[in-house]
């Protein structure tokens, strides 16, 4: 009989289990909660589109767009793509559902993205991200909210020793034109010493030289001109007002004159939050306003801004976590004691309180699971104890030991909690 081999997961896939899980969920829980402090609403995307919506939006040039999406023809022949990011999504639902009714709209999502990249270190092919938008808002007041919120995030993960928030300005439109043509210039006298996709990002995208990695172009871009030389009066405002919001609320910054984001449909304000606890690749949370996005999806002018967070990097920060303490642990002695034991886990459960049931092995084996789940107190229930409608409740951290009758053993334990 030939042997089965057990199928391996994709390249660039994980699966997650145990401490790594806990940090994971300790992420999205910690999100959701703050979200909810600053009034964000929760929203639901398909995980996939139609194409042209992340490639009208996220620009035919950027690296998502030709080199890492997941794009594939249905049955009906449509192209469709596996989301790479959450943004060109939410503006979508935000057009197609009539969402514009309730602009200025603050909503937030999590979940998993894909994007065909080299594995590394906090990177996947199947990732996943948090992220929070303001659709509808132009006042530099709502890029403070998010960026408060973010550094507030941030702190409650406590993860914020080491963590920098870098910021910049694109500029208006009239800001980016002008600031586009002195870097073509800039950049024009050096084309023979660029990448092979600078050159190519030169004719198409030149602002996108200014974020390559490649050791060719550092130098070149360290010499090129900064958007401050362009900006006009409008846009210096516009980011006065950003940064001293930031100053009032005590969240502390760092200009990076350099900064720029990946995706075309950036304006004015971008940002980054990075360690210096993941290497090379510190970026932990980053966004910024997007002012012409709703346009290039066929909406009208809609001002808006946002960020997103990987959550994987994000769980790196914070460290293994081990799992939720339980309260009670029920310990059934024979067959009818289980039965009655499933009555008295489902009572704890409904009021609160967490608890497991040790069904398994003998009394020695059954306590010391109820042990290394750091269970409070352990319900001992056998044939005696049936017989006289109570149940021995032993206090695992005093080691002492009481009879309650069956129907108050939910409150004498939420009482001592």
């Amino acid at each position: 009989m030939s042997k089965i081999n057990t199928p391996k997961p994709v390249r660039g896939t994980q699966d997650i289990f145990g401490p790594e899980q806990e940090a994971f969920g300790h992420v999205i829980d910690t999100f959701e909660r703050v979200r909810r402090l600053y009034n964000f609403k929760r929203a639901e995307m398909p995980v996939f589109e139609p194409t042209a919506v992340f490639a009208r939006s996220l620009g035919e040039t950027t690296d998502v767009v030709s080199k890492e999406m997941y794009s594939f023809d249905d049955r009906s022949g449509d192209s469709l793509t596996l989301r790479p990011e959450f943004t060109a999504g939410i503006v979508r639902a935000y057009l197609t559902n009539g969402w514009q009714q309730h602009a200025p709209l603050k909503l937030a999502t999590h979940g998993p993205l894909f994007r065909y990249e080299r594995p590394q270190k906090g990177r996947y092919r199947q990732f996943h991200q948090i992220d929070a938008e303001i659709l509808g808002a132009g006042e530099p007041a709502a890029d403070v909210e998010l960026l408060v919120m973010a550094d507030q995030l941030l702190k409650e993960l406590g993860i914020d020793d080491g963590v920098t928030l870098h910021l910049n300005t694109l500029g208006d439109p009239e800001s980016r034109a002008a600031w586009r043509e002195a870097l073509v210039t800039h950049f024009e006298k050096y084309r023979g010493d660029l990448s092979e996709d600078s050159q190519t990002r030169l004719d198409v995208n030149p602002l996108r030289i200014l974020d390559s990695k490649d050791p060719r172009d550092r130098p070149i871009v360290d010499e090129a001109p900064i958007i401050d030389d362009s900006l006009t009066d409008e846009a210096r405002t516009f980011f006065d007002k950003v940064t001293a919001g930031l100053d009032a609320a005590s969240v502390a910054w760092t200009r990076n004159a350099r900064l720029v984001r990946g995706f075309d449909y950036y304006r004015h304000t971008a940002f980054e939050f990075i360690t210096d606890r993941l290497g090379a690749q510190g970026t932990v949370l980053g966004g910024g306003r997007y002012d012409g996005l709703v346009e290039a999806l066929g909406g009208p002018h809609t001002p808006s801004v946002g960020w997103a967070a990987g959550i994987e990097r994000l769980a790196m920060l914070v460290g293994e976590k081990e799992a939720p303490v339980v309260d009670a642990v029920v310990i059934p002695l024979g067959e009818a004691a289980e039965m009655a034991a499933s009555g008295i886990i489902a009572d704890l459960r409904r009021n609160g309180i967490t608890a497991d049931m040790a069904y398994r092995g003998n009394m020695k084996k059954r306590m010391k699971k109820a042990n290394d789940a750091g269970a409070r107190f352990a319900v001992i229930i056998g044939d005696d104890e049936l017989a006289s409608g109570k149940a021995a409740v032993k206090d695992l951290s005093t080691g002492t030991q009481v009879e309650v009758p069956l129907d108050e053993i939910a409150r004498k334990v939420s009482h001592v909690q």
